[in-house]
């Protein structure tokens, strides 16, 4: 229970890396942030007791005058927001990455590491069959088959497509994890949080990993081109620092590993894969 609050309370945390209750209007020298995290769950509210001593850290850090987020956890949500909002940064889930650097010009200024926030390896999983072979043509429950070309090219690569299977939506990561714990579908496609999950559920016992993916970087903190040069550095040099000193406590409390400044040499394969 600890880690699920944890892990809804690092949601929340991104989302308020936009740090201001003022309204933000291009223009007017605010930063807009979008944090998209895709197979996020639980409520951000919940944690909003947890964020407050990060808030006006990060808001002295960076020297906004007026900032606003916005977190959601769909890529048809984050594409509107951008369209509607034009942010300046951007804490986004790889896939998402991958999908949106192209058409808006994405530079990598770092990554952000959750705890227990997922999508850093996937691995298919069974309670009835013992190899990756034995799960083709059969169908594998996950609920991450929405993003194909991520999973062909990014995470199955030259071992497996989404077409080798039966595709079974699932929607909700527990969902997944409680199906082929239960034998309803032959197989799942999971992430690392999901893993580490199942070992909780009726069942778990007997389910067994077949295939492991290679491990992937994490989430990436991203500048729009409508962030000026100053902002960025500004933006870019700091993010080290919001989860040391006085900040580590609430870090942990939320369930945030740390934000590091990066940049697109750390996601030159991945960018590869997802281009063939």
């Amino acid at each position: 229970m600890r880690q699920t609050i944890r892990n809804v309370a690092a949601a929340a945390l991104l989302a308020t890396l936009a740090l201001t209750p003022l309204a933000a209007d291009a223009g007017d020298g605010s930063v807009n942030i979008l944090i998209l995290k895709e197979h996020g769950v639980g409520s951000a509210s919940t944690a909003q007791e947890y964020v407050d001593k990060l808030v006006a850290r990060v808001a002295k850090q960076n020297s906004w005058t007026a900032a606003a987020g916005k977190y959601v956890t769909s890529r048809s949500a984050g594409k509107t927001y951008i369209k509607e909002s034009d942010p300046h940064f951007g804490i986004l889930s790889l896939g998402a990455f991958l999908d949106l650097r192209g058409a808006h010009k994405l530079e990598v200024v770092g990554t952000a590491e959750v705890a227990g926030g997922g999508g850093r390896q996937y691995f298919v999983v069974s309670a009835s069959e013992t190899t990756l072979a034995g799960c083709k043509g059969k169908t594998l429950g996950t609920d991450h088959g929405d993003d194909v070309r991520f999973i062909d090219k990014v995470v199955g690569k030259s071992d497996f497509s989404l077409s080798d299977f039966t595709v079974e939506d699932t929607r909700r990561p527990m969902k997944t994890v409680n199906a082929v714990a239960r034998g309803e579908v032959a197989c799942a496609l999971i992430d690392d949080a999901q893993q580490a999950s199942i070992a909780g559920v009726e069942g778990g016992d007997a389910v067994k990993v077949v295939w492991s993916s290679e491990k992937l970087p994490p989430m990436v903190v991203v500048a729009f081109p409508s962030a000026p040069a100053a902002e960025r550095t500004s933006f870019k040099a700091n993010l080290g620092s919001v989860c040391s000193g006085d900040g580590a406590s609430a870090c942990k409390e939320v369930g945030l590993s740390s934000l590091a400044k990066g940049d697109e040499s750390l996601y030159a394969d991945v960018i590869a894969d997802y281009a063939k």
